[in-house]
């Protein structure tokens, strides 16, 4: 039997409705940018595996440096001990974190950096003696799957079947450039009305809404306004950072800087799973005390994986290194002109781009999972180019190593896709 038809016997796959998509392609190798099949086929990662192996599959310098570190030290609970791995991991994010963050707290995937940037805010108040339990967040974002997550998540194609039992989320449209004046509005009224405790947001792209890019300066309206107000803020970087936008991260194009801020995809390069929530001194303090429970008792069994450790700090070094960076600004520059040919096209509405992230949307109505998304896919993978549309929004966000004759082909192969429909 092939891998494909071994698959169905036991496996439930995530974002699938079995009964009408039952097959899953069987991936038997991933080398750079090229995913390879067990028929041999082979496929450019355009999307990187979900924004996570933004240096390419099994680059030869993460996987060393994580081959050294499973000979040394392969996993050790974190409660109780520390490590090299860790302790070097802090020092080295902490560089070039966004101004004010001082502490690093371990998860093992962007949900559960959530959540815990969640519990973090919630608690805060706690051990304040302030009772807040209302968050603000963007319409049509996303933070992840666990409850915390989904609760300030406003997808609801996700989130249908739990409604009932989510945590209380006042939403507020993204800032386009025009309406901060409103949504600043909005927040008075919710400040008024409601005990808030923080804003969940994700900086400049919102990621499953379609990669939509909102205004830098009325976010920064809105971040001031958090502070002014004693709400926290937490920038869900899950997505964007690690370079994803241009710089190391999206809120380093921000003034006003988070008080939290959750990690995961890019962090470990996509070898192995860790999230991190960062913080300020400010809220660290606020969980120092005497009384036991004032602690912040939240923990996975894998925190400060060192072998993950390793892959993250190896990650931070290609990062900040010159090579990657000049990729990064290269990449930039053909999607600006990508954006220049195919805005053209008749079938194109709009297109959008920042760092390494290019968007453009179909001038047609998509359903997220209706059946010309699927043509869609099918044509890409036909012609060696795995691309996953988001509704009527085919994106791009390629590995920082991908060669220029691959970008043109996965930039070709979206132009045949727009002059088949």
């Amino acid at each position: 039997m092939s891998l494909r038809e071994r698959d169905k016997k036991h496996l439930w796959h995530p974002l699938k409705q079995h009964q009408t998509h039952p097959e899953s392609l069987a991936i038997v190798k991933a080398k750079g940018c090229l995913l390879t099949d067990e028929d041999g086929n082979e496929y450019i990662d355009a999307i990187s595996s979900w924004y996570t192996c933004m240096f390419g599959h099994c680059n030869d310098y993460i996987v060393d440096k994580v081959s050294q570190q499973m000979r040394q030290l392969d996993q050790i609970m974190f409660s109780d001990f520390t490590h090299e791995p860790a302790v070097k991991l802090s020092e080295e994010l902490i560089k070039i974190l966004p101004q004010g963050q001082t502490k690093i707290f371990f998860n093992d995937n962007g949900s559960t950096a959530v959540e815990a940037g969640i519990k973090m805010t919630l608690q805060y108040y706690y051990n304040l003696d302030e009772k807040r339990s209302v968050f603000i967040a963007f319409e049509n974002g996303f933070h992840g799957d666990t409850f915390g997550a989904m609760s300030v998540s406003g997808l609801s194609v996700y989130n249908g079947p739990f409604e009932e039992f989510l945590i209380d989320v006042k939403r507020i449209p993204t800032p386009d450039g025009t309406n901060h004046l409103s949504i600043l509005k909005q927040l008075e009224t919710y400040t008024k009305d409601f005990d808030i405790a923080g804003f969940i947001y994700e900086p400049l792209v919102q990621g499953a809404a379609g990669m939509k890019i909102h205004n830098a300066e009325g976010l920064n309206t809105i971040l001031k306004f958090c502070k002014d107000n004693h709400i926290l803020t937490i920038a869900d970087e899950v997505m964007t950072g690690f370079g994803k936008t241009g710089k190391h991260f999206a809120s380093d194009y921000i003034e006003t800087k988070p008080d939290i801020i959750c990690l995961s995809k890019a962090l470990t390069a996509g070898l192995v799973p860790m999230a991190i929530t960062s913080c300020t001194q400010n809220i660290y303090d606020a969980f120092l005390s005497k009384e036991m429970a004032k602690g912040f008792f939240h923990c996975h069994t894998y925190s400060a994986n060192p072998i993950a450790c390793s892959a993250a700090i190896a990650t931070v070094e290609l990062l900040t290194s010159n090579d990657i960076q000049d990729n990064i600004s290269s990449i930039s520059k053909s999607h600006q002109h990508f954006s220049e040919r195919i805005s053209k096209h008749p079938k194109v509405k709009s297109t959008r781009h920042i760092g390494v992230i290019f968007a453009l949307d179909l001038d047609i109505n998509v359903p997220r999972y209706g059946d010309l998304r699927e043509k869609l896919l099918k044509f890409f993978m036909d012609n060696g180019v795995f691309l996953r549309p988001l509704g009527n929004t085919i994106y791009i966000q390629p590995p920082y190593v991908i060669s220029e004759s691959e970008l043109e082909k996965v930039y070709s192969t979206i132009e045949a896709a727009l002059n088949t429909l």
